[in-house]
């Protein structure tokens, strides 16, 4: 059957669909392109500028320089990346088993316990309640611990895997009993293979969830060398100086020319670059994933 000609309507309303998103888009991209182009820029140069900065003016690299000579961040670097780490493998174990759980028809009180963790996401105890139970209960105060398990679990990502698993055909779990295997087995091997995308959208969120947090260091850390690559960037942003300078290091200066003083703007800018840069190359292995993860998990079939 022949396709017929869009109408005078359809093809105004894909005209304004490709407009918004192009808007959308630009309005995504113009401050990271604002950011790097600052950062490659000279310091003297970006500090008269005002507004967006659409080019490179005096293309160098001092900025960049001065950063990696700074102890805190290297050691941010490696506090974020351990908490990045060992916080999504714990994320996913107890989310995974819990959704598990959570979508067997023979589990008692399954929904009223999932009622339970949903009206979570709408009412908590608050931050202060949550400040007293992880620094007087559980005695977590200034311990890396602090960082990894309060968010351990979260209650949307549990219900977005919980409905994945809920579409997968329970003749496969019911096959895989009469063959003799148990409920690890038949989680592992048989229902985690084929929500992988699930898995991976819930992973990035996760992921991208670690790596910006920094409130939680704020208020629970207090040892400079427990803080997170982020905790230090919004030093830098706030206090309008280095980080080598508020901490007692030190920054070798002899290869750079002109006052130091002059690259505090340059700094943050190549701060933001090089916090976000891992991000920016993570993404792409996850985002095949994204959208069918999402769909899978959000709609039950």
């Amino acid at each position: 059957m022949a396709i017929r000609n869009k109408s005078v309507g359809s093809r105004i309303f894909d005209l304004i669909n490709i407009l918004f998103f192009a808007a959308v888009i630009v309005a995504c991209i113009m401050p990271v392109w604002h950011v790097v182009c600052a950062s490659f820029s000279d310091a003297s140069w970006v500090l008269n500028q005002t507004g967006i900065i659409w080019r490179i003016s005096g293309f160098n690299v001092n900025g960049y320089k001065l950063v990696f000579q700074n102890n805190s961040i290297w050691t941010g670097f490696a506090n974020t990346i351990f908490y990045v780490v060992t916080g999504t493998l714990l994320s996913m174990l107890l989310t995974v088993m819990g959704a598990y759980a959570f979508s067997r028809k023979d589990f008692l009180w399954s929904n009223p316990v999932m009622f339970g963790i949903s009206f979570t996401m709408m009412f908590s105890g608050g931050m202060i309640p949550s400040y007293i139970l992880v620094t007087q209960t559980l005695h977590m105060y200034d311990s890396r611990l602090a960082m990894i398990i309060p968010t351990a679990m979260n209650a949307f990502n549990l219900i977005i895997i919980r409905t994945a698993m809920q579409n997968v055909p329970a003749s496969l779990e019911e096959s895989a009993m009469l063959d003799g295997a148990g409920r690890f087995t038949i989680l592992f091997k048989i229902v985690l293979p084929l929500i992988k995308a699930t898995l991976a959208t819930v992973m990035l969120y996760m992921v991208v969830g670690q790596w910006n947090s920094w409130f939680n260091a704020l208020i629970y850390l207090r040892t400079r060398t427990k803080f997170p690559l982020q905790l230090i960037l919004r030093e830098i942003l706030i206090t309008a100086t280095d980080t080598a300078k508020s901490s007692g290091n030190t920054i070798d200066s002899s290869s750079i020319s002109g006052d130091l003083t002059l690259y505090k703007q340059l700094i943050k800018y190549c701060t933001i670059v090089v916090s976000t840069v891992p991000m920016f190359i993570f993404y792409p292995f996850i985002q095949k994933y994204f959208e069918s993860g999402v769909m899978i998990g959000a709609i039950k079939g």
